[in-house]
């Protein structure tokens, strides 16, 4: 029997905004009150835009068939791989491989985006 974990993670796979639409990322940040915090907001072709609004630790997870984009607006965000951690801070990003364990890390309040596929499973595969 296959058991999904349960995360303390909130994850918003709909599609916020439309192509042409205004997207306010300080107006979400104001409103957000959630400690790890992922919303999807547009799709670009293939690929989506997500906003994560976190602070705290993820879960060692991987994405067998999907690359991973973190980039970092504001705050400080340390993605662990196995032999060694990428520290960014605002406006510094980073392109996780695909199938290669990761955690990431917020010891402070931080606001990135992230592009992936739209077909990735955040919390990575089970």
């Amino acid at each position: 029997m296959n058991m999904k974990k349960e995360y303390d993670y909130v994850t918003k796979l709909d599609i916020k905004f439309d192509h042409h639409e205004l997207i306010d990322v300080p107006q979400m940040v104001d409103e957000c009150t959630d400690k790890w915090f992922n919303q999807t907001l547009t799709k670009v072709n293939d690929s989506v835009v997500r906003l994560g609004i976190v602070e705290g630790e993820y879960h060692w997870h991987k994405h067998e068939g999907d690359d991973e984009f973190f980039f970092v607006l504001e705050g400080k965000l340390l993605i662990d791989l196995e032999d060694k951690t990428i520290e960014l801070g605002p406006n510094q990003g980073t392109t996780i491989a695909k199938g290669v364990m990761h955690r990431p890390r917020a010891p402070q309040k931080t606001i990135m985006l992230m592009v992936e596929t739209s077909e990735i499973q955040p919390t990575g595969d089970e």
